[in-house]
């Protein structure tokens, strides 16, 4: 007779650090009653390549995800945040699951890399991209159904609420609603669920700002009632996060000092300007601490390098033998891989004079720059009149018509939080707790995540 495998919920909360926990009580009640450990992160500690690093028990060099995007060489473009899981290689938690034990269900809420994933469940934010232009709120979810079902018991996902100048809690309850339907009604075995939440208070004030811990107070509360069904339905629980966000002052211009040195070239239409990557001989993506530099030949190597090397903020300079000791030695990978100093974090820009920046660098457009920008956190403090721009632009959206809201400042100076680079100290990194007494203590890898969750199900 088979054994019915042990139901998991499993929390990705962004940016929990064991000093986070004192202002969670809920939580910290979980580990009390169960059992907690340091989490080992990945460079680069991002979303992107922590999750896949948990779901494949792998490195990027393996998996292949070596930050939140990188430049796909064979199509001359530098893109973010792509949603499709054939871009992470290797062998998944469920695949491992369905091996031991056939017909093994997994809900996907919000994790990373949803589509195309071989889940049971899926939701994940995809917004309607409409014909004239317009971007509104929405989800994408698996199966088709369950978008109409979630949105006539939810709401329509709140998208400007996961991302942007307006970002909040609002999201992170939307995600744990929708968590805690798929649990009552469909009962998967393996439940997965992203909560985005700290990651914004976090990096706009710093981690010790009191409007961080209040940030921390409320998306604790948030999570008592999808904990109480867990305990409910005698689901284990595991909570862990991907890192640890510090605080920062010094924003570095990786692709001016590039520019500057001729290394990165430009091209203009209407007045504004663009990085043109396949006529650069150098250029990075930038990645919160982490920036990965593309070269595109081998005798520019040296200059390049050097170029990094006395930028002020940039603490390590990662080559071939350095990326294969951190496990990102992956053909997506830049020649070199900048890291920056503990306070310091990457910029994106790449213009020399803010009149030649494009009309998308004024905008919140995840997919359109050719970087990650915490700015879009904010609204333009040096803007009179940001308020009321937005104002008019909300006013177009509600009547249908195409709107801008172009209310991100140029000046990356107002960020306070970042992560990407390994902590320097355990209490600054990830932790992991669980709902089971004596399961987990000391200190586990990232590569460690699946083989634990397969345990916990009992089908190891």
């Amino acid at each position: 007779m088979t054994t019915s495998p042990t139901p998991l919920l499993v929390l990705d909360v962004v940016g929990l650090t064991p000093a986070l926990l004192d202002h969670m009580p809920r939580l910290k009640a979980l580990a009390g009653h169960g059992s907690r450990a340091g989490l080992g992160t990945v460079l680069p500690a991002v979303t992107c390549a922590a999750q896949s690093t948990f779901l494949t028990g792998t490195m990027p060099a393996e998996h292949g995800v070596v930050g939140n995007g990188w430049y796909f060489r064979d199509l001359g473009e530098i893109l973010l945040w792509r949603q499709h899981n054939g871009l992470v290689e290797g062998d998944k938690v469920w695949d491992a699951a369905r091996r031991l034990h056939p017909g093994y269900t997994v809900a996907n809420v919000c994790w990373w890399y949803a589509m195309g994933a071989d889940t049971d469940f899926t939701v994940t934010p995809r917004p309607v991209y409409y014909a004239d232009g317009r971007k509104e709120p929405d989800c994408y979810t698996r199966p088709p159904g369950l978008h109409d079902e979630l949105t006539a018991k939810l709401g329509t996902f709140p998208l400007f609420s996961y991302w942007g100048p307006t970002a909040g809690l609002v999201s992170s309850e939307w995600i744990i609603d929708a968590t805690r339907h798929l649990n009552r009604t469909r009962h998967p075995d393996l439940t997965l669920c992203y909560v985005p939440h700290l990651d914004y208070d976090l990096q706009r004030f710093g981690p010790t700002d009191p409007r961080s811990l209040k940030a921390a107070a409320d998306l604790d509360a948030v999570l008592a009632p999808l904990l109480d069904d867990a305990d409910a339905e005698g689901r284990t629980v595991v909570v862990l996060s991907e890192y640890g966000i510090t605080p920062v002052s010094r924003p570095v211009d990786i692709n001016r000092a590039l520019r500057r040195a001729g290394y990165l070239e430009v091209h203009t239409q209407d007045g504004m300007e663009y990085l043109d990557t396949t006529a650069s001989r150098a250029f990075a993506v930038a990645d919160h601490q982490i920036a990965h530099v593309y070269v595109r030949r081998p005798e520019d190597l040296a200059g390049v390098r050097e170029v990094l090397e006395g930028l002020d903020g940039i603490d390590a300079v990662l080559a071939d033998a350095d990326k294969k000791e951190y496990g990102l030695d992956h053909p997506r990978a830049g020649e070199f891989v900048a890291v920056a100093e503990p306070d310091a974090w990457f910029t994106y820009y790449y213009w020399l004079d803010d009149t030649c920046a494009p009309d998308f660098a004024r905008l919140v457009e995840i997919h359109r720059k050719p970087g990650y920008d915490p700015a879009e956190l904010f609204m333009d403090p040096d803007d009179p009149y940001v308020k009321v721009k937005a104002a008019k632009a909300l006013a177009r959206k509600k009547l249908g018509m195409r709107y801008r809201m172009a209310v991100v400042p140029l000046d990356p100076s107002p960020v306070r939080g970042s992560h990407g680079r390994l902590p320097d100290r355990p209490e600054d990194g990830p932790v992991l707790l669980c709902s089971r007494p004596g399961e987990v203590s000391g200190t586990l890898a990232a590569t460690e995540v699946k083989a634990l969750l397969l345990r916990l199900a009992g089908i190891a």
